[in-house]
């Protein structure tokens, strides 16, 4: 049964242009639409999700979902929305890059069932590889003038004065490359619609011109706006870079906190497209917020929903478990059951003292630890009148002035969690 996707995406936020007669077309049957994806790295990162969402919904309204890995054009490089161009990749690269992605999609598509609709993902380094100069600019570049290529926005601001570095010919034939796949896709796969971020527009409808000036055939477009954040910086990123679907990239802890971390805003915005939670569920949790916006019932949701959808349940858990430790009743075992990455991350920042293994195999005296070898405070008649007030903690646990730090203190045999009071802690990482 076919639903309305056009429908969907718009209460949803996730349309920002598409081609008349969209809508119309992609309810009179089942359809193949094809999200280009760059694979200039072996992960994705959260920018590609609103693409990767838009083809889960796709395949949820009945259609089928094509997820195009840009072999080829991830050697010449997009010149949309870039200011340089890019480094260029080689095919073994590309390869490895194109299965991780794949590995990734597989989160969110259905690639592997009988159904009619499964999805099916490409790679248009396999169609253009064997294409050689000549016979793209006589079969495939004749038809665009320059003038049509020249009038796209990634052109003219790449050629405008503000720009001081140009444009390639190599990324200026790149609208063509990709015009050339929504031709191929709807020759060998009856594909009739491409979507993309809004960007995009300029290099998906050179593709539905191909296909009417070459093939005298119909195809459709649509983008979704591109995602951006209330305080004006820039969306999936934060200071050490981007927000990555690998877990080695960016741990299921960081991915979490990003989530949570989102302003109320954005919050709103970015539940309604990064979950497949129904209208009426989203517009409860959002009144439920106005109500106690304190509760961060929005962002909790949010973070919830989308840190299982792409690690998994358990990771969730653990993620809520580690943002805890610092602010929650957690326990020495809670900090125990942390890996070595995830401890540094929910201690970004905190004090840090490097104590000999020896040290710690003897016994360390909770009096030493605290003030002459570790540090965290002063003196040793401060350690004493802290552990007299009962504010010391080791992992969580409240410790008196005879305690002695051992082996078995230490969380990922490496590290050990001081505390006095509620928020100020102290790690001796053991070396």
């Amino acid at each position: 049964m076919i639903k309305n996707f056009v429908e969907e995406l718009t209460w949803r936020g996730m349309i920002q242009d598409s081609m008349p007669g969209t809508e119309e077309h992609l309810m009179e049957a089942m359809r193949l639409a094809y999200v280009g994806i760059d694979p200039t790295a072996d992960s994705l990162h959260i920018g590609h999700l609103v693409g990767v969402m838009g083809l889960k919904h796709f395949q949820l309204s009945g259609h089928k979902p094509v997820a195009l890995v840009g072999g080829a054009t991830g050697m010449i490089g997009d010149p949309s929305g870039k200011s340089a161009e890019r480094n260029l990749l080689n095919e073994e690269t590309l390869r490895h890059n194109q299965n991780a992605i794949k590995e990734q999609l597989s989160r969110f598509l259905d690639f592997d069932s009988d159904a009619d609709n499964a999805a099916v993902i490409v790679n248009n380094y396999d169609w253009m590889k064997e294409f050689s100069f000549l016979e793209f600019i006589r079969d495939v570049g004749k038809h665009i003038t320059v003038n049509y290529m020249m009038a796209k926005d990634s052109v003219k601001k790449r050629l405008s004065s503000e720009s001081s570095v140009g444009m390639s010919f190599t990324e200026f034939t790149y609208q063509l490359v990709q015009g050339y796949d929504f031709l191929h896709l709807f020759r060998e796969n009856n594909c009739t619609l491409q979507m993309g971020g809004s960007d995009q527009w300029g290099n998906i409808t050179t593709g539905t011109e191909l296909i009417r000036r070459v093939d005298g055939g119909k195809g459709y477009a649509l983008t979704w706006p591109l995602i951006t954040k209330a305080d004006g910086t820039k969306f999936g990123k934060t200071e050490g870079g981007n927000i990555w679907l690998d877990a080695e990239r960016t741990s299921p802890y960081k991915f979490y906190q990003y989530w949570l971390n989102t302003s109320d805003v954005d919050a709103e915005k970015y539940i309604k497209i990064f979950t497949f939670l129904s209208r009426e569920e989203i517009e409860s949790l959002i009144e439920e917020h106005k109500q106690a916006p304190h509760l961060r019932v929005l962002q909790r949701r949010l973070a919830e929903e989308i840190t299982t959808m792409v690690h998994s349940k358990e990771e969730l858990d653990n993620a809520i478990k580690a943002s805890e430790i610092l602010f929650g009743k957690s326990t020495g075992e809670d900090l125990k059951g942390l890996n070595a990455k995830t401890f540094l991350e929910v201690f970004e920042g905190v004090p840090l003292t490097e104590i000999s293994r020896e040290d710690i195999e003897n016994g360390l005296d909770i009096i030493g630890a605290l003030a002459e070898r570790g540090g965290f405070l002063k003196s040793n008649s401060e350690a004493r009148r802290a552990l007299k007030e009962n504010s010391i903690s080791v992992n969580k646990e409240k410790v008196k002035e005879d305690y002695s730090i051992t082996t078995a203190d230490l969380i990922n045999d490496k590290f050990v969690l001081l505390q006095r009071g509620k928020k100020n802690y102290f790690v001796l990482s053991i070396v």
